[in-house]
């Protein structure tokens, strides 16, 4: 199987950029010319003029500032107990909820692959959206092999997972539907299932909440709601199902059946092929004009002016990418409006980076900007396991929203790993004011304010009481023999300057890549700690060997750097180690200092293709090799200033 590379990846890890769109502002209300921008035949579009490169793990995007990406649960097969309790390596059709001080992620696991067999569906909660549960099943699995010639085995699925309900209950909701083994496909089934989650953490019963066709209570595997004693329970369910912008999330699985149940759509009968087409996975908001918008997978839109009685004919928005891996849109906390998915269109269907756009008004959107842009390779072999973070989705409108008011998305990366992203709001993508940090007013564990944090599960970022409760660091461990931890703090945009920051080596069993990169993906400025004690600093197209570095000591390092030269120097503890050393690629300004403790990775394309659902796709490891380290590489930053 070949690979494209922009350069020698010495790491292999997965890109999952998000792109969040600011809309900007229109002047269309209700009633105007329907041609007009903001109308039935063209609810939103996207103006911006991102140019994504598909050989970036990033896309060569700025990032959006302060993104904190935590990872849910991470795949192993060896390691079942750090996992998901099942030694299972898909994951994936994950949702987002916040209630009562908590977060959870719902997702379904299935051994190998997509459609798999057998599936269940998990739920992981956490109370700051960093530190996650171990997961457990919510919804098992369920077969009939009453009659041996047709055996019935489910195939669990969900394109939502929460609702919270009007009296206060909160349900986790999913669908039973039949596996076939011939098409590998899902098709009819028993329905969708509820459950309520309890404050306290336990669950209740599992009730069916809508009959699939030819499915009752006489043959499905649990009863109805309506038999429940708990009366709040049923109060919940029938909220559920009276509100249509929750359910019509359910039409594809359900196929349109019944086809009454949703929100119908003027020439698009509801059981229809077209309707299946344009219908999948809608995410909706409310604008400020009380229109609401319907964003379908491939950036099929429309517009309801009565709350969802009724919807405009299903167009495909200009500008935004008509991607097949989910869009998600909503109002964020500063009354503005936020779109992320993958930029890329179907063909060729690249899932990475995960972005972010945004908009005053919910109708034009600008400024495409990266919440996500890690790619890592995918480690286990399955069906359709495209590459990238994919499928992103958000808390529901309506919905209790976390109290520190950013926009919190969740998304699979590699169909294998589960992820989180908070982003604060307002979403940006520079920053004004020279930084000086220096941890100590930061939360020891908590959000590392205004830095762009990756923490995977096996290589945690945080701040923490080193050396004491009162002098924080930041420290950065790596455990992960296939992914890195990275943290990285964008400063003024900079044709020449200065950048200060102490680094501690504590086990520099991994090495460590300091940066500093432009907005667009460059990398002139760049330093290495390799795992044999030497420090490397590119000149030009080469890393010249600088001598031995200090290990469990901290090292003062000042990098002065002129691009109308393009020079920088570099010295630590006051000594000179290189003096006007070339920039390693061509930059009229930098932004961003970054640590990360591994090789950087550019984005690699499958041959045999991309969106990986025309084929059995090969993992990328020895499965046997994929354990932590019994000593992770521990490194800590402390004192960063830039001028």
């Amino acid at each position: 199987m070949g690979f494209v590379h922009a350069n020698v990846l010495r790491r292999w890890t997965t890109a999952a950029v998000v792109v969040v769109v600011l809309i900007g502002s229109s002047s269309w209300l209700l009633g105007q010319d329907a041609g007009d921008v903001g109308g039935p035949k063209e609810p939103l579009r996207y103006v911006g003029h991102a140019n994504p490169d598909p050989l970036k793990g990033d896309a060569g995007l700025p990032w959006a500032v302060g993104v904190q990406n935590f990872q849910v649960l991470r795949a192993s097969r060896l390691f079942a107990n750090v996992s998901d309790g099942q030694g299972w390596t898909f994951h994936h059709a994950q949702n987002l909820a916040y209630w009562r001080g908590k977060f959870y992620a719902e997702f379904i696991a299935s051994p190998v692959q997509e459609n798999g067999f057998p599936t269940n569906v998990m739920m992981a909660t956490s109370s700051d959206g960093r530190n996650w549960s171990m997961p457990e099943v919510i919804f098992p699995q369920w077969n009939d092999y009453k009659d041996p010639q047709h055996p019935i085995r489910s195939q669990l699925h969900q394109r939502m997972g929460f609702y919270v309900a009007p009296n206060g209950k909160l349900l986790v909701i999913s669908h039973y539907g039949l596996w076939n083994n011939e098409q590998n496909k899902i098709f009819g089934g028993p329905g969708h299932v509820v459950r309520e989650v309890h404050e306290d953490g336990t669950l209740g019963p599992i009730y069916f909440v809508r009959f699939g066709e030819g499915w009752s209570a006489a043959n499905a595997p649990y009863p109805f709601y309506t038999a429940s004693p708990d009366k709040g329970l049923v109060e919940a369910c029938d909220a559920l199902l009276a509100n249509k912008f929750v359910t019509d999330q359910w039409f594809e699985l359900e196929r349109g059946y019944p086809p009454d149940a949703y929100i119908q759509i003027p020439g698009i009968k509801a059981d229809s092929k077209e309707a299946r087409n344009k219908r999948k996975a809608l995410s909706y908001f409310h604008r400020k004009d009380g229109a609401a918008v319907g964003i379908w997978k491939k950036a099929w839109t429309s517009i309801s002016t009565d709350n969802g009685k009724t919807w405009s004919v299903p167009v495909q928005a200009p500008g935004v990418a008509q991607t097949f891996a989910k869009l998600w849109g909503q109002k964020t906390s500063d009354g503005r409006y936020a779109l992320a998915y993958d930029p890329f269109s179907e063909p060729p269907g690249y899932r990475w980076p995960l972005a972010v756009v945004t908009s005053d008004d919910g109708i034009t959107f600008n400024h495409m900007l990266v919440v996500d842009g890690e790619l890592p390779f995918r480690r286990y072999q399955g069906y359709a396991k495209n590459n990238g973070p994919q499928y992103v989705r958000g808390i529901e409108e309506g919905s209790p929203q976390p109290p520190d008011g950013s926009m919190w998305l969740v998304y699979s990366v590699n169909k294998e790993d589960i992820w989180v992203s908070r982003i604060p709001v307002p979403i940006r993508g520079s920053v004004d004011k020279a930084v000086d940090d220096n941890f100590n007013d930061m939360k020891t564990g908590g959000i590392v304010t205004d830095w762009n944090i990756y923490s995977p599960r096996w290589a945690p970022v945080e701040v923490v009481d080193f050396p004491s409760a009162t002098n924080k660091s930041l420290r950065l461990q790596d455990g992960d023999p296939y992914d890195y931890a990275r943290a990285a703090r964008v400063f003024p945009l900079s044709k020449k300057g200065s950048v200060e920051f102490k680094l501690m080596a504590k086990d520099a069993n991994r090495e460590m890549d300091i940066e500093l990169d432009t907005p667009h993906g460059k990398r002139p400025v760049r330093i290495t700690l390799n795992q044999n004690g030497q420090m490397e600093v590119a000149n030009g197209s080469h890393m010249v060997t600088t001598g031995v570095y200090a290990t469990d000591a901290w090292m003062s390092f000042k990098i002065d750097f002129n691009a109308a030269s393009q020079k920088y120097s570099v010295s630590v503890n006051g000594k000179m180690l290189v003096k006007d050393a070339g920039f390693a690629e061509p930059a009229t300004e930098v932004q961003r200092l970054c640590f990360r403790t591994g090789a950087y990775r550019a984005a690699y394309i499958d041959q045999s293709g991309a969106r990986g659902d025309e084929g059995y796709f090969t993992g990328h490891i020895d499965p046997l090799t994929d354990h932590p380290l019994k000593t992770p590489a521990v490194y800590y930053v402390d004192d960063v200033a830039t001028k």
